[in-house]
């Protein structure tokens, strides 16, 4: 079984913004591969499904960003989930725009939800893929990641939507091999 993270915050006023890029990518995967966003589970939505022979569930934590682990480690406690086969999905600053970075393992850098995810499991032993939403030097950091995409953001980001979608159909296909994994 393989897992698929993304990280946001729900309501619709987050509906757009930067720090809903585990959100977007999720909803493109699920989208594209027919599953459905259907069942609370695990204080979150999950979609379950089958890509490529391999079962898969989509989760999109519904405990606001800042408290995703508790979300996460609900579901890898009740499976026994094996943390190399979680993909968590997240927005992060450091990254320009668009830009993609897929990692084995890592710090959770100055990411909230991942520090959290960290922290509940104990662990920082598991694969991420880093969406880029840059940073706006002249807005206050939490004001930049809660605001809506510009028109202009949300052309580079579309690409980087269908790369990171094709991101995860390889960590499923390979098995979560994350270093066999290829950014178009």
């Amino acid at each position: 079984m393989i897992v698929i993270v993304g990280l946001g915050n729900v309501g619709s006023e987050y509906d757009n913004t930067y720090h809903n890029m585990g959100f977007s990518v999720l909803n493109k995967f699920a989208a594209k591969n027919g599953f459905t966003f259907n069942k609370s589970k695990f204080s979150g939505t999950i979609a379950e499904g089958v890509f490529n022979g391999e079962k898969v569930i989509l989760l999109k934590p519904s405990t606001f960003m800042n408290l995703s682990g508790t979300s996460v480690k609900k579901l890898v406690s009740m499976y026994k989930l094996d943390l190399k086969n979680m993909l968590v999905v997240y927005d992060d600053i450091d990254l320009p725009v668009g830009a993609l970075r897929v990692r084995k393992n890592g710090s959770a850098g100055t990411h909230n939800g991942m520090r959290n995810i960290v922290l509940e499991l104990g662990s920082s032993e598991f694969p991420r893929l880093r969406v880029g939403i840059g940073r706006d030097e002249r807005m206050n950091l939490a004001d930049y990641v809660l605001s809506h995409v510009s028109q202009e953001n949300a052309l580079k980001l579309e690409p980087a939507f269908n790369n990171a979608v094709n991101v995860i159909e390889q960590f499923i296909s390979l098995k979560a091999d994350v270093e066999k994994i290829r950014i178009s």
